[in-house]
């Protein structure tokens, strides 16, 4: 085992067995009997998970809320492909910020993205401002949000990276959605009994650590979906259909050049298991070509921490080398083709939920490149992922 694994790993272990301990605090030991802690009293997660709010007064008609919210992802790969191989560690995501809340209904959210690891190659740890925005929530069917926010389409699209089941997104949100994630715009989105629906314009400019620069167009984003889940008698069963149409600007660096993306989603929860899937497709413009593809998902939750996951993920384009790799597979290949294929297999133990758990996950992927002879790629990788959110 590589030296540079048994941090990683030590740390995973000894938060899973903390985890285990803290748990004990719901009974307490005397003599040779367990008394049971009340029913009412809040979990060892609950109670930790209090501390980043450091402010909260309901009755107060001004200020209402101050807590802290951030995120830290750390993953360890291995791939191994015919392009090559790499195996190493990295910090996936560190961010830290605030949010408030006042009259009630207004929201305000600043978020950092830092990146440690970039100060050994001569850029400073600060990456970018990902959240800044005010969202004023009317009701339950309708909250306006302005500012540098994310941008919500596609089945992995649409999933905080703190929820996804598997260790990142998948490769049809890699290649259709905007990966950059947070561009300044302005969205009102809600919920109607069964009915959701979210509309939104955003800036498509130049791209910088902040707000861009305003000067490379617009895209707007319609998705409406509604959720069959109490007529199938399941927890979800939410069918959702995305639209974008993006301003075709080569200048445009938030953005995919892409100028329609359309997505078909759909998001079963039956409670024990589930299932995901997703059609989608976009029209690109410049050197890009259409690409379409479809995405698989079910997962079994083996116990109430243990959860197991399969994926399928299909790309095609129309012209040759319209199709880009995921995130590691292009630390070892920069190569693009007409057709890929992935298989996934993973395991989540959630300690605390989405606020803390651990991901490991086995995947097989192979794209063909038509316009070079044996223009083939194939890689096996492993990846585990420690992923804390709060």
């Amino acid at each position: 085992m590589a030296i540079h694994r048994i941090p990683f790993l030590a740390a995973a272990f000894m938060l899973s067995v903390a985890a285990n301990l803290l748990a004990g605090d719901n009974a307490i030991v005397a003599s040779s009997k367990i008394v049971t802690a009340p029913a009412e009293e809040k979990s060892w997660c609950e109670r930790l998970w209090e501390y980043p709010t450091i402010y909260k007064n309901d009755d107060s008609a001004f200020f209402n809320e101050f807590r802290f919210v951030g995120r830290a992802h750390f993953d360890e790969y291995t791939i191994d492909s015919d392009a090559g191989a790499d195996q190493d560690w990295i910090v996936r995501r560190l961010r830290i910020g605030a949010k408030a809340r006042f009259f009630h209904n207004l929201d305000l959210h600043v978020e950092l993205d830092f990146n440690p690891q970039s100060q050994f190659v001569g850029n400073p740890a600060y990456q970018r401002l990902t959240d800044a925005y005010l969202a004023w929530k009317f009701s339950d069917a309708a909250k306006l949000t302005v500012g540098k926010q994310s941008a919500k389409f596609t089945l992995d699209g649409s999933t905080s990276s703190n929820e996804l089941i598997t260790i990142d997104r998948n490769n049809l949100a890699n290649n259709l959605w905007f990966s950059t994630e947070y561009i300044p715009g302005v969205t009102l989105g809600g919920k109607l009994k069964e009915w959701q629906y979210n509309a939104g314009v955003f800036s498509g400019g130049t791209a910088d650590k902040e707000f861009g620069e305003f000067d490379a167009g617009t895209f707007e984003l319609f998705s409406l979906g509604y959720d069959f889940g109490k007529l199938l008698n399941v927890k979800k069963a939410l069918l959702r259909a995305d639209y974008v149409h993006n301003e075709p600007d080569a200048d445009s660096t938030f953005t995919r050049p892409f100028e329609n993306i359309g997505a078909l989603v759909f998001q079963l929860d039956a409670g024990r298991w589930g299932f995901s899937a997703e059609l989608a497709g976009g029209t690109g413009f410049g050197t890009q070509s259409d690409v379409w593809g479809l995405t698989a998902m079910p997962y079994y939750n083996v116990t109430k921490q243990l959860q197991a996951v399969f994926r399928y993920n299909y790309l095609a384009s129309e012209d040759p080398r319209g199709v880009r790799l995921a995130r590691y597979d292009t630390f070892v290949s920069g190569q693009r083709g007409d057709e890929y294929h992935e298989f996934y297999g993973g395991l989540n133990y959630y300690i605390c939920g989405h606020r803390l758990k651990v991901q490991t996950g086995v995947s097989y992927v192979s794209l063909n490149d038509t316009t070079v002879e044996n223009g083939e790629y194939h890689a096996w990788q492993w990846t585990t992922g420690l992923r804390i959110s709060f």
